[in-house]
């Protein structure tokens, strides 16, 4: 199978179900962002990050993978068949089991801090402004569009990679500059 199909060279691409829209539509856009995201996460593990951080990582690009599929299926049709797919109210959980156990190694935030400091929390930093753009296109989508669970997940997400990246600080001893 060739990585080029050619069926996207005037604007469009398919869905999940298979509708063809433009790449602008709002649905592709939410996919996007979720892409990007993953993206940046692997960047964030390349950057030097500790094994633990590294492997919590990769769990969340495997849900985004996940995530991104089901945004891309409008239809439904996917998560009855794929169950790796699918977001479960555990996988929050897991991520706020994460963050009560990175925030118990850190000093309470007094104030606001700069995004920043080692390689690793810089690209944790960005992942976490990525999260939040993806989260206002699921948004925009429409209520009825997108499975209540997702957007509780990248929300849940966002405050998690905001944590990741002053733990990543201070397992590196690099300090926070406050605001």
């Amino acid at each position: 199978m060739k990585i080029y199909t050619k069926t996207g060279d005037g604007g469009e691409t398919s869905l999940f179900d298979g509708t063809r829209v433009r790449k602008s539509d709002p649905r592709v856009e939410a996919y996007g962002d979720v892409d990007e995201l993953g993206a940046w996460i692997g960047f964030a593990r390349a950057a030097g990050l500790d094994a633990e951080l590294g492997t919590m990582l990769e769990h969340i690009q495997r849900d985004l993978f996940g995530l991104g599929a089901r945004l891309a299926d409008p239809a439904h049709k996917i998560a009855s068949r794929v169950s790796k797919a699918t977001i479960h109210p555990e996988d929050v959980t897991r991520l706020e089991g994460w963050i009560d156990a990175l925030e118990s190694e850190l000093k309470p935030l007094r104030h606001f801090i700069l995004a920043g400091g080692s390689p690793g929390a810089s690209a944790l930093h960005v992942a976490r402004a990525i999260c939040r753009r993806a989260e206002r296109a699921m948004v925009l989508l429409g209520a009825d569009a997108v499975e209540p669970e997702l957007l509780v997940y990248v929300n849940r997400l966002s405050d998690l990679l905001f944590v990741m990246g002053r733990a990543a600080n201070h397992r590196a001893g690099t300090s926070e500059v406050e605001w």
